[in-house]
């Protein structure tokens, strides 16, 4: 099964993104691609990162002519809105998840690895790991919601309960299982068959339901549909531990913090992600995943 892995990003994760790009030139292998789908304004930008393997995506061609960007009036223009005639303003971090399924469910390939920007791998890994005797390896963790922070557990199961009302599941309203992660697999036929299931329940097209609301995550809506909704257990073989360590929030992270964070990495973790909105430096994280 060939794989494309996908990163969606932004110029203020640039630096982290090149960190990115630095460490699967040196560690990764097995896919056909990397592909960066980046706002149009950010392309000429993220081109600095293209090579053999790995293309810049306008995301003018993954998303319909009537969802544009605009500055946000309420940051002075700093920030980026994304407005439609469909519903609220959605912020760049709702407009990257339409990116990453909107390519899924346009791909070739069979499996499209997402990537977060703010990833760096720190050992070899070959994405040939999510393949297994035909099965593609799903990221669900049974007691997921335990590891979110208290204070965003309700967010999460608005999450949760959007994606079950998005894919006509009438029970349970929400679910305690993990589904996001920032280094998971998917199946590409399962996303094509997820956007015909919004368009069935909702009767309308998928993209115009999702961008009609920021009650959104994309990966607890491909995780309910794999789950409760498909049935292809033959397709599908649950991963329940992340590849990933992750650091979501908190203070800037200083040299002898990241070197224990780095040291503390589980045998079978093999990147870690810290959260670009800790504001830790990226030249400190490039020193410690032994990147120059």
């Amino acid at each position: 099964m060939s794989t494309t892995i996908a990163t969606a990003s932004y110029k203020g994760d640039f630096e982290r993104c090149r960190l990115l790009c630095e460490s699967m030139d040196a560690r990764v292998s097995g896919h056909s691609r990397h592909l960066i789908l980046v706002e149009a304004a950010d392309v000429a930008l993220f081109r600095q990162l293209a090579g053999p393997k790995r293309e810049i995506v306008d995301e003018r061609d993954l998303l319909p002519a009537w969802l544009r960007p605009f500055p946000d009036p309420t940051s002075f223009g700093r920030r980026r809105i994304w407005l439609s005639p469909f519903g609220w303003p959605l912020r760049g971090w709702h407009v990257q998840q339409l990116r990453r399924l909107a390519l899924a469910a346009a791909l070739d390939d069979q499996v499209m690895v997402s990537v977060d920007s703010d990833v760096v791998f720190l050992k070899d890994f070959d994405v040939g790991f999510f393949k297994r005797d035909g099965r593609t390896l799903f990221f669900r963790q049974p007691d997921g919601m335990a590891k979110v922070l208290p204070e965003l557990q309700e967010t999460h199961r608005d999450w949760s309960r959007k994606a079950g009302a998005l894919l006509g599941i009438k029970a349970p309203d929400t679910t305690d299982i993990g589904y996001i992660g920032t280094l998971i697999p998917w199946r590409t036929q399962s996303a094509r068959a997820l956007a015909a299931r919004i368009e069935a329940v909702t009767g309308r097209g998928w993209m115009k339901t999702l961008a009609g609301t920021r009650a959104l995550s994309e990966c607890t809506i491909y995780g309910r549909f794999v789950d409760e909704v498909e049935g292809e257990r033959e397709a599908h073989l649950p991963m329940p531990e992340s590849l990933c360590q992750m650091y979501w929030a908190g203070a800037a992270m200083d040299e002898e913090t990241l070197t224990r964070f780095v040291a503390c990495l589980k045998p079978h973790q093999v990147a870690a992600g810290i959260q670009s909105f800790t504001a830790t430096d990226p030249q400190l994280i490039r020193q410690a995943a032994g990147l120059g």
